[in-house]
C-alpha cells in the first residue's frame, strides 16, 4: 500500500472527508457488505424466518375467518357456526402471538450478536492500523464509529430488517389474497402503487444523506469531548473550562441541527407514505361498496378484501418507516465500512522472513531515509547509517527534532523507511512480521501509557502470560514495590484512567517494570528516568543496569549525564549522524556534542 493510499484511508476517518461523503448519493451497498456477519448465524436466521412466515400466515388467515363469519355465521340456519369461527380466531391469534414473540427474541438476539461481532472486527482492525493512519485520525471520531454507528447497525438488523421483511411478506400475501377475492378491485390498488412507491424512494435518498451528516456531526462532538476529558486537568489548570464548554455547545448544536434535519426528512417520509397508502384504501373501499350495493360481491367478500387491503396498506406504510431507519443505518454502515476496508501500510511479506532464535541483538541502519506521512516534504532522517553490536549500549543524543525518536519508531515498525533498510541480526525487518520484530524489543517511552486497571495488570501488559510472581519480581526490580506497599489493595489497586492516581515517577516506574518483565534482547530507553526524583532515579538506574546486562540497549537522552556510561554515543542533527564516540572522545573533538555538554554541565554547576 502506498503512502498516498494510507493517507487517503486515514483521511476517510476525518470529519471533513466524512462530511463530503454525506453529500454523495448513498446506496444500500454498505449494509449489504455487512451481510457476512449475519450469515455467520444461519441457524438463528432460519429459525427467525420460520417464525416470521408462521406469524404472517396466521395474520393472513384472520380476514378469511372474518369473511366466513359474516357470510355464514350470522345466518339463522348457521347459528352454531359462529362459536366455531370465534374459537378458530382465538387459535389463530394464539399462533400469531407465539410466533411473533419467538421472532422478536430471535431477531433481537441476532442483532446483538452481529453487532458484538462487528465491534470486535472493527476494534481488531483499529488495533492493526499503523502510525500513518493514527497521525490523522481522531480517537473520539473512531470511538463514535465503534459505539454509536454500530448501534445504528443493531437497530437495522434487530428491528428494521425484521419488521421490513415481515411487512414485505404480509404485503405480498395480502395483495395475492386481494387478487383472489376481487381481481377488479385489485387492479385499482395495483395501479396506485407507483404513485406510492416513487415518492418514498425519493424521500429515502434524502433521509440517507441527512442521516450520514447527522452521524458525522455527532462524531465531531464526541471527538472534541474525548479530547477535553482526556486532558481535563490541563484545561482546568488553564481556566479554560468556559471556553471548552462554549466550543462543545457549538459542536452539540451542530449535531442537533443535523439530527433534526434527518428526523424531519424521516417524519416527512413516514407521513407521506401513510397518507398515500390509506388514501388509496379509502378509494378502493368506496368502489367496493358500490359493488356490494349492485350485488356483484357479498358483504363478506368486501370485508375480506378490505381487511387484506388494510393489511397491505399498513404493511406498505410500515415499510416506508423502516426504509427510513434502514437508510439511516446505511450511513453508519458506510462509515464502519471505511474502517473495515482500511489497510495498514506496514505489511507482512508472504512468506514472512524469520528472525534468528535466539536473537543476539545486532542492529544496523543502512542509508535509512524517512519522512512522516503528514509531512512528506520534511525529512526526519536522511541516509542514516550506523550499526550496534550485540550487547552494546549506545546513546542517541542531539537537539530536539534531530530524529532520535524516529529511529525508535522505525525499529518498532510503526513506520517503514522511505529509503534504505534496517536489519536485526542481518535480517531486513521489512520482510518480517511486525509482531515478530516487536517481540524482540522492550520500549520504555518518555510519554507513558497507563490503563484504568490494577498495578499488576498494567505491568503484565508486557507479557500477558506472566505469572503474578514474575510480575511482582519485575515490579520490585523497577522499584514499583516502594509505592505499592502504601496502596490500599497493594498490587491489585486500581490506578484510574491513564494512571491519574499515580505520580509521574510512579507511572514511569510501571512502564520500566514492563520492559524488565518483557525480557526482550533489545532494550529501547527514551528518557526512561526523566520523570523520577533523584532518589528513585538512582534506584531505577541500578535496576536498568541489571536489566541491560547481556542486552543490546539504545538510549535516547536529552540529559547527557545519563549517557556517560554508554559504550558509544551517536550524535544526530537534522536526521543525520554527525559524530560518534565516547563521552571523552566527543568532548575532545569540540563539535556539537561538546557544545551541548558545555551548556548542560556548566548550567548544572
Amino acid at each position: 500500500m502506498t503512502q498516498a493510499d494510507t493517507s487517503s484511508v486515514a483521511g476517510k476517518a476525518s470529519p471533513s472527508n466524512s462530511a463530503a461523503g454525506g453529500r454523495r448519493r448513498p446506496s444500500l451497498g454498505p449494509l449489504v457488505a455487512l451481510f457476512p456477519y449475519v450469515m455467520r448465524h444461519r441457524g438463528r436466521v432460519a429459525a427467525a424466518l420460520v417464525a416470521l412466515f408462521v406469524a404472517a400466515a396466521a395474520t393472513l388467515a384472520v380476514p378469511i375467518a372474518v369473511r366466513r363469519m359474516i357470510d355464514f355465521g350470522f345466518a339463522a340456519d348457521h347459528a352454531g357456526l359462529i362459536d366455531r369461527y370465534f374459537a378458530v380466531l382465538v387459535g389463530v391469534v394464539a399462533v400469531l402471538a407465539a410466533a411473533s414473540a419467538l421472532r422478536f427474541y430471535l431477531v433481537t438476539t441476532l442483532g446483538e450478536r452481529v453487532v458484538a461481532d462487528l465491534r470486535s472486527a472493527l476494534f481488531a482492525r483499529l488495533a492493526s492500523l499503523d502510525g500513518a493512519f493514527y497521525d490523522t485520525a481522531r480517537s473520539g471520531e473512531l470511538t463514535s464509529r465503534l459505539t454509536a454507528d454500530t448501534t445504528h447497525i443493531k437497530v437495522a438488523v434487530a428491528t428494521s430488517a425484521s419488521v421490513a421483511l415481515r411487512n414485505l411478506v404480509l404485503c405480498i400475501g395480502a395483495v395475492g389474497m386481494m387478487v383472489v377475492t376481487s381481481p377488479r378491485l385489485s387492479l385499482l390498488v395495483l395501479a396506485a402503487i407507483p404513485f406510492i412507491v416513487l415518492p418514498l424512494v425519493a424521500f429515502g435518498r434524502k433521509v440517507r444523506g441527512r442521516s450520514r451528516r447527522a452521524q458525522d456531526s455527532l462524531a465531531d462532538a464526541s471527538a472534541y469531548a474525548a479530547e477535553v476529558i482526556g486532558a481535563i486537568r490541563a484545561v482546568q489548570a488553564s481556566s479554560a473550562e468556559a471556553a471548552a464548554c462554549r466550543r462543545f455547545d457549538v459542536e452539540a448544536e451542530r449535531a442537533f441541527s443535523a439530527a433534526r434535519a434527518a428526523t424531519q426528512a424521516r417524519a416527512l417520509l413516514t407521513g407521506t407514505g401513510i397518507f398515500l397508502v390509506f388514501a388509496s384504501v379509502v378509494a378502493v373501499l368506496w368502489v367496493g361498496a358500490q359493488s356490494v350495493m349492485t350485488g356483484a360481491m357479498t358483504g363478506g367478500d368486501l370485508s375480506q378484501f378490505v381487511l387484506f387491503a388494510v393489511l397491505a396498506a399498513s404493511s406498505l406504510g410500515e415499510l416506508s418507516q423502516t426504509w427510513g431507519e434502514v437508510s439511516a443505518a446505511t450511513g453508519a454502515a458506510e462509515r464502519i465500512g471505511e474502517l473495515l476496508k482500511a489497510e495498514p501500510r506496514i505489511r507482512t511479506s508472504v512468506p514472512a522472513a524469520a528472525l534468528p532464535a535466539p536473537l543476539t541483538g545486532a542492529i544496523r541502519f543502512e542509508a535509512v531515509s524517512f519522512a512522516y506521512p503528514t509531512r512528506p516534504d520534511a525529512a526526519a532522517l536522511s541516509a542514516l547509517t550506523f550499526a550496534v553490536r550485540p550487547g552494546e549500549r549506545v546513546a542517541l543524543v542531539g537537539p530536539s527534532g534531530a530524529g532520535k525518536s524516529t529511529v525508535f519508531q522505525l525499529l518498532e515498525r510503526f513506520y517503514d523507511p522511505t529509503g534504505g533498510r534496517i536489519f536485526l541480526d542481518g535480517v531486513d525487518i521489512a520482510a518480517c512480521d511486525p509482531a515478530d520484530v516487536r517481540a524482540q524489543l522492550a520500549l520504555v517511552p518518555q510519554e507513558v501509557a497507563i490503563f484504568a486497571d490494577t498495578v499488576r495488570e498494567n505491568i503484565r501488559l508486557a507479557r500477558p502470560d506472566a505469572s503474578d510472581a514474575q510480575v511482582e519480581a519485575a515490579g520490585r526490580a523497577a522499584v514499583v514495590d516502594e509505592f505499592v506497599a502504601r496502596l490500599p489493595q497493594g498490587w491489585d489497586t486500581m490506578v484510574g484512567e491513564r494512571g491519574v492516581t499515580l505520580s509521574g515517577g510512579q507511572r514511569q516506574r510501571i512502564v520500566i517494570a514492563r520492559a524488565i518483565l518483557r525480557a526482550a534482547p533489545i532494550l529501547l530507553l527514551d528518557e526512561a528516568t526523566s520523570a523520577l526524583d533523584a532518589e528513585s532515579e538512582t534506584l531505577v538506574q541500578l535496576a536498568l543496569e541489571h536489566s541491560m546486562r547481556g542486552r543490546t540497549t539504545l538510549v535516547i537522552a536529552h540529559r547527557l549525564a545519563t549517557v556517560l556510561s554508554a559504550d558509544r554515543i551517536l550524535v544526530m542533527e537534522d536526521g543525520r549522524l554527525v559524530d560518534e564516540g565516547t563521552h571523552a572522545q566527543l568532548v575532545a573533538k569540540g563539535g556539537l556534542y561538546a557544545r551541548l555538554a558545555a551548556l548542560q554541565f556548566n548550567a548544572a554547576a
